[in-house]
């Protein structure tokens, strides 16, 4: 498949890959060689928020970054669900089918729930797990919640989703505190994958599954004990205005061998905003 016009390959190095699925072609990136680092997107973004981290760890570590279906460079069904049991399956078949032993986890925003579910289900085969800004349990009954899930998840939400790609053009815009870090060069890669509204199916359905999918994220947390024992690190960025401290608090629960470090001058993607000190971070958790 011919790589798009507007990729910004200075950015994006990275050679595409396609994982055949039921539902469509997904895509992924994988680099380098060595231990495996498995790296998940959240909304409304895609593997391009993962290159700093990859090009820096791709020279000791083999790193693969799928796009969920209906995000990035993967393909974009109708009719599809994009519920999250399914992403995460899409996930596992990606694992699985690449034969990756002995991983390393780095989840992000909804990549969270789904990375999670991987590792509940296999975590012998888990090394360690990196969690940015994110979550694992039911949002339903949180006011805070509650007020966005109902407000973006109804028909308001489908139209300025579909219509007007508000999760990029207004809600990640928003997301990331330091501005400066946002150039509109970085944000026009994040827009165009979402060029029609054809194309911003899933980012909606997100948001209907924030409250929606919430017997399958209370399924996630009843078992929350089987990854107890995983080496953990936790990076946050304060200033999000989806995951607070509350949900720091409680994620923090989870591990009993954890790592965290608080980005108090960062919002909801300390990935994009404060790269070098995230690079820096995960590289001294993953040689230890």
């Amino acid at each position: 498949m011919p790589e798009p016009a507007w990729l910004d390959r200075a950015e994006y190095p990275f050679a595409p890959l396609w994982l055949d699925l039921p539902a469509g072609r997904m895509h992924y990136v994988d680099q380098g060689q060595g231990r495996p680092i498995v790296f998940v997107h959240g909304t409304p973004d895609w593997s391009f928020v993962w290159r700093h981290l990859i090009k820096a760890l791709s020279p000791r570590y083999r790193c693969i970054a799928p796009d969920s279906l209906g995000f990035g460079l993967s393909d974009k069904p109708q009719g599809y669900s994009y519920a999250p049991a399914e992403q995460a399956a899409n996930l596992r078949r990606l694992i699985d089918g690449l034969d990756l032993k002995d991983i390393t986890l780095v989840l992000h925003d909804f990549g969270g729930p789904f990375g999670l579910s991987y590792a509940l289900d296999k975590p012998a085969n888990v090394r360690s797990i990196v969690l940015l800004n994110t979550w694992m349990w039911s949002l339903r009954g949180d006011p805070h919640y509650e007020r966005f899930g109902r407000l973006f998840g109804g028909a308001l939400g489908r139209f300025l989703y579909l219509r007007l790609n508000f999760s990029v053009r207004v809600i990640m815009k928003h997301a990331i505190a330091d501005k400066a870090r946002f150039p509109r060069r970085i944000q026009d890669q994040y827009m165009r994958p979402f060029g029609r509204a054809a194309e911003r199916v899933a980012t909606h359905a997100y948001a209907r599954a924030l409250l929606g999918a919430g017997e399958w994220y209370d399924g996630l947390w009843r078992r929350r004990e089987k990854i107890r024992d995983i080496q953990a690190m936790i990076l946050w960025g304060m200033n999000d205005l989806a995951f607070r401290q509350e949900e720091l608090d409680r994620l923090q629960m989870v591990f009993s061998h954890k790592r965290t470090a608080c980005f108090h001058d960062a919002g909801h993607f300390p990935q994009e905003e404060r790269s070098e000190r995230v690079v820096s971070l995960v590289e001294e958790f993953l040689a230890g």
